[in-house]
């Protein structure tokens, strides 16, 4: 077992356009699971006075170039209100997280379920789906320890979740880009947090960085998977997961972004500073750049056209992807 990390792990990225390639990096993700992984209850000193949670302390204030820690109505707040604001946000995304890799272990051990003998992502499928187990009980531990009644998804949109872990059994591509879609913003946000000094309390910065450096494993091996096989899909099946795409980008990218309407009732926030914070021009650059390494992937893939670019418009997710604005600027 491995302390918690000092520096931020990156994805592993290397081309795939055989089937050896493909399996070096599962081979490389396998042993990087071996040689370093973090356990909930040994690697995370809880018990550390410097660790306890206290709903009153100063370091869960929401720092001014915050989007509603800007605002007047924040600052105007007791101190002591501040600093619950800003842990119930940081709990609340804790939870949301733990829920969504309930749907995502599901998911993959649906995936594992039907691999015959032999094949090397089952042995990856297991090993990511016990981080992902100490991932949940971290992340859980936060939220007890909070004393918060913390809630995590609305119900409406949790009942409608129960339906991802069956993804695997109708598209094992489409659940992959579910699990991008879950990843890849909470990674993008938890790595500037981190780059730019927002996280302040010794526990939430040690569960984040346990977390990136997992996940980067995680998000490598479903990029990988998904260059390794959208190239061999029929027509149909690439239209189909083109047009999917977004959707659940845009879907998820939301719930990982949006205030919790938990938070904005707990402490009466009017709606008017919810719009002054979360919908406007900062706000909807955010939502497309946390979904920007995807976008570009599906590019990458040849899964953009212009019928389904007016999807990831819609969902406000839509900019240029890389490799475009390089033809543009060579040309």
């Amino acid at each position: 077992m491995a302390k918690p990390p000092t520096e931020l792990a990156e994805e592993v990225r290397e081309r795939v356009e055989d089937r050896r390639s493909y399996l070096s990096v599962i081979d490389r993700l396998n042993k990087a699971s071996v040689d370093k992984h973090w356990e909930a209850y040994s690697d995370i000193p809880w018990d550390d006075p410097e660790y306890r949670i206290d709903p009153d302390d100063p370091r869960w204030i929401l720092p001014a170039d915050d989007r509603l820690g800007s605002t007047a109505w924040y600052r105007a707040q007791p101190v002591e209100v501040q600093a619950r604001i800003g842990l119930w946000r940081v709990a609340t995304a804790m939870k949301i997280g733990l829920q969504f890799e309930n749907l995502l272990k599901r998911g993959l051990l649906n995936y594992a379920y039907r691999l015959p003998n032999g094949r090397p992502e089952f042995r990856y499928v297991y090993h990511e789906t016990t981080e992902e187990c100490h991932h949940g009980m971290m992340f859980q531990e936060f939220v007890n320890r909070t004393g918060m009644p913390i809630k995590g998804m609305p119900r409406s949109l949790s009942l409608v979740a129960q339906l991802a872990p069956l993804i695997p059994l109708v598209s094992t591509e489409l659940f992959f880009v579910f699990v991008l879609g879950g990843e890849d913003p909470i990674d993008y946000v938890q790595r500037r947090w981190i780059k730019e000094g927002r996280t302040k309390h010794p526990l939430e910065e040690t569960i984040m960085k346990i977390h990136i450096a997992e996940e980067a494993r995680h998000i490598s091996f479903a990029r990988h998977f998904l260059k390794h096989r959208v190239p061999r899909l029929n027509r149909v099946r690439r239209q189909a997961l083109g047009l999917f795409t977004p959707i659940v980008l845009g879907v998820m990218a939301r719930i990982m972004l949006s205030p919790p309407g938990s938070m904005v009732r707990r402490f009466g926030i009017p709606q008017d500073v919810v719009r002054e914070a979360y919908r406007n021009e900062a706000a909807r650059v955010e939502l497309r750049d946390c979904v920007a390494k995807i976008r570009d992937l599906m590019a990458e893939l040849g899964l953009v056209n212009g019928v389904n670019k007016r999807v990831w418009a819609a969902f406000g997710i839509w900019d240029e992807p890389k490799i475009r604005k390089a033809a543009r600027a060579a040309a």
